[in-house]
């Protein structure tokens, strides 16, 4: 990380921490952050200004001056949208397909079904099929095939139906 995406990165933490945001995700092409603070509380900055500012390469420098409720106008009330993530369970190599060349277990847009098998995670050349605990729809793919994965890292978000 070079030292521009470093203090753009300090420059976030620094006001997230001041505006009492507990969480923050944002992806760009060449930079994946998560942020969580263990014990805050989220505060009343309008997270939609943040985001918009982030994506266009603004960075924080031009809000983090902003104080919470000053100069900024309320966002209206989104309906936040409750994903399911499926986690792993064990520490191991992810794959989306039984086989190499063979289509993937399921894709973005499929409907699953509790006890589906969504992909496997091999773990010391056991193959482990990892499976749907909820009934819904595939929103995302978290995990790349062929990736190490952690024990309890998200593999698919999956709308609940």
């Amino acid at each position: 990380m070079d030292g521009n995406k470093l203090e753009e990165l300090r420059e976030l933490v620094d006001f997230l921490k001041a505006n009492g945001i507990a969480e923050f995700d944002m992806e760009r092409a060449d930079l994946k952050v998560r942020i969580k603070f263990a014990g805050a509380a989220a505060g009343g900055v309008d997270l939609a200004q943040l985001g918009r500012l982030m994506a266009s390469g603004a960075g924080v420098a031009g809000a983090a001056g902003t104080a919470p409720g000053v100069g900024v106008e309320a966002a209206p009330a989104a309906v936040e949208e409750t994903l399911h993530e499926v986690t792993s369970p064990i520490v191991g190599t992810f794959y989306d397909s039984p086989s190499p060349g063979s289509p993937a277990f399921v894709k973005v847009g499929d409907e699953v079904e509790a006890g589906q098998v969504l992909c496997i995670v091999e773990a010391m050349k056991l193959m482990n099929e990892i499976e749907s605990d909820v009934a819904g729809e595939v929103v995302k793919r978290i995990a790349s095939s062929g990736q190490p994965v952690e024990y309890g890292q998200p593999l698919f978000a999956i709308r609940p139906v």
